[in-house]
This record gives C-alpha cells, structure tokens and sequence, in this order.
C-alpha cells in the first residue's frame, strides 16, 4: 500500500468514527468515540508530515493529541458529569433517517471534490472528500439533535473537518497559527459546555431548545 492510500483509507475511518460520535445515544460513549477519531486523525497528521516533509505537522500532530484526544473529551465528560444525564433526549429524525442523511452528505462530499485538479490535493481527494463530510456531518449533528453537548460535538466533527483540510492543503501553515486555531477551539468547546451545564442547572434538561425560554 502506497502513502497516499495509507492517508486515504485513515480518513475514510475517520467518517466511521464520526457516525459512531452521531449515532451513539449516550454521551460519555460519544465522547470517548470523539477521542478516538482525533488519535486517527493525529495519525494521518504524521502520515502527511513523513510524506510531504512538513516538520510543522509534528507539532499540530502534538498539540492535537493534548487538546483534541485528551483536553476536548475531558472537558466533555466533566459537564456529563456535572449533569448526570448520561443519554441524550430523543433527536429530532429516528436512526435510520439520520444514517440515510448521513450517507447522502458524505456522497455529496464526494461529488463536490470531482472538479478540483490542483496538484496539491490530486492524490488526496478522497481524505479531501472526507474532511468536506466532516463539516456536514457536524452540521447534521448540531441540527438534529437537541442535546447541547452533542450539539458540540457536531462542532468538534466539523472543527476536525476543517483540520484535515487544512493538513491536506495548507500543511506549510506557521506552528504559531496551527496552535491558535486548536487553542481556539478548545476556549469554544469550554465556554460551550459551560453554557451547556448552566442550561441543565436553570431547566433540569440540556435540550438546547429551551434556551428560547430566555427570550424576553
């Protein structure tokens, strides 16, 4: 197996692990799920940094195994904690339809790829296809379920997303600029789950739907 295909069939993993992070129904499982997509895609990180030369993704790939594989799941499980609600409430589409929508994104992630022909990516358009899933995965997530923090890890999946693309065509990025955009998203996912626990303190549910509730 050549290197590409090596980095091409850990990003088609990574969308295994992103179903499994949607699917799962208990959130601590989901989690946990989370974690292991980052190791995987830690791990194309270093595939990309060996094959292209690139030192600067040996950094990311050490900042990424802190924040996203131990930092991310951390802050996550403390808020399931925190709640005590370990299963998320009913989303808004049953499993089957949510698996049907699922696979209609990530075939639309593939179709959206044909055109590009840049040189830089020829060898890379199914891990491109696969981060552009990513991003609609997520947004699948956030929009159709109502749990506030799996709502966040629809946003952690398209933050992953946007990772990978940028690995993939911008992996020369400054070591400074890699380790602001990770340090940024750990600050959101922070913020996000306090808000999710404040949520579950003021209405004894994390459905992010009664946030209308403050409304004036």
């Amino acid at each position: 197996m050549t290197a590409t295909a090596i980095v091409n069939s850990l990003a088609v993993l990574l969308i295994l692990t992103s179903l499994l992070v949607v699917e799962s129904r208990r959130l601590k499982v989901s989690a946990y799920f989370y974690s292991l997509q980052s190791l995987v895609l830690i791990s194309i990180f270093l595939s990309l940094a060996v094959i292209n030369e690139a030192e600067q993704l040996y950094l990311w790939s050490i900042t990424s195994l802190i924040t996203k594989v131990f930092l991310v799941p951390f802050i996550l499980l403390r808020a399931v904690k925190a709640t005590g609600i370990v299963e998320e409430e009913p989303p808004l589409v049953g499993t089957t339809w949510s698996v049907i929508l699922a696979a209609l994104m990530v075939g639309l992630a593939f179709i959206l790829v044909q055109p590009f022909h840049m040189l830089a990516v020829l060898d890379y358009k199914t891990a491109l296809a696969v981060s552009l899933a990513h991003f609609l995965l997520g947004l699948h997530c956030m929009i159709t379920r109502i749990n506030a923090l799996k709502q966040l890890l629809g946003f952690c999946l398209m933050e992953n997303g946007s990772h990978l693309t940028l690995a993939i065509m911008a992996y020369n990025v400054p070591e400074l600029a890699e380790i602001g955009i990770l340090t940024d998203a750990v600050f959101a996912v922070l913020i996000m789950s306090l808000i999710a626990v404040k949520l579950y303190k003021a209405f004894g549910t994390m459905d992010a739907s009664q946030l209308k509730m403050l409304k004036g």
